[in-house]
């Protein structure tokens, strides 16, 4: 069956810890379809050189050009990755998993060949996960920008001391608070950090994002969401060495009177599942509900 990708991206975790035979495995089966393959510097050196030894290396920033589909052979840390720079360019991903929870990468590797047979003959779902953007604001200036599919978190830093911070939604005062941070958390984000720190569980296509207290000095301050095309604002006013975090993938360390914004990407994630995907049977597996002890 002729399929409707024709060049496809690979990024592997980057420890590189069980990655060649998937990797290998997932090579020779998108070359035996008449695919072109192309590998990020990093992933290239986890191959087996039999495999090809010519497939492309190229630099992770450029290696979605020209891509039709993208696939993170990893875990969820992996697919935080390369969410960022798939989604700007309206690329699908899709995730084989080689960690443990697993939240997006749902193709195991023991039955990857099959399932990705089917997918790669257009039988699959596909999902949209929002993103947001945000930029660290001084005296109104930008100062650093950034992508998360998870979150954005704003805590305290290695002093372990309580920040200080108000919130604002679109331009509104919400609340101001001392806690060990608070988290602006997509519904995607919604089962990680923020759902530790007493958050709620939103469906992935909820046009919604969470507002998740860290610790709060009051108990009073309670998680909130709001609808995604609100515009978020976070003002530090007190708490040396704070730090900013994006998905865990990068971070900025504010000053005093810094400003977060953050607000919906433009740009959604392009998500594909195999046929017969349920998010509810996900949560099921992955959180244990329903299990018994005795």
């Amino acid at each position: 069956m002729t399929s409707q990708f024709k060049t496809v991206a690979i990024v592997a975790k980057p420890d590189g810890l069980g990655v060649a035979e998937p990797l290998n495995t997932l090579i020779r089966l998108l070359k035996s379809r008449g695919m072109a393959v192309r590998l990020d510097v990093r992933t290239a050196e986890f191959t087996n050189e039999a495999v090809d030894e010519v497939l492309p290396r190229t630099p992770l920033d450029s290696l979605i050009d020209g891509a039709d589909l993208a696939i993170a052979v990893g875990g969820d840390g992996t697919m935080l990755g390369v969410a960022r720079i798939v989604a700007r360019h309206g690329v699908p991903l899709v995730g084989v998993n080689l960690g443990h929870l697993g939240f997006l990468t749902d193709i195991s590797a023991e039955g990857m060949s099959e399932t990705l047979n089917e997918l790669l003959d257009g039988k699959y779902t596909e999902e949209n996960r929002i993103l947001l953007e945000a930029e660290i604001l001084r005296d109104g200036q930008p100062v650093f920008r950034s992508v998360a599919l998870n979150d954005v978190v704003v805590s305290r830093g290695a002093m372990g001391t309580m920040i200080e911070f108000a919130v604002e939604v679109n331009e509104e005062f919400v609340y101001s608070a001392r806690a060990d941070g608070v988290i602006i958390a997509t519904p995607t984000g919604s089962t990680a950090y923020a759902l530790s720190s007493g958050g709620p569980i939103l469906q992935p296509g909820l046009a919604a994002i969470s507002l998740v207290p860290i610790s709060p000095h009051t108990l009073s301050n309670r998680p909130i969401a709001i609808s995604s095309d609100s515009e978020v604002r976070v003002k530090l006013l007190r708490g040396q060495n704070a730090r900013v975090n994006f998905d865990v993938q990068s971070y900025f360390d504010p000053a005093t009177d810094d400003v977060v914004a953050v607000r919906a990407h433009p740009k959604p994630l392009r998500l594909l599942h195999p046929v017969g995907y349920s998010y509810f049977s996900m949560l099921r597996n992955k959180l244990h509900w329903n299990e018994r002890t005795s």
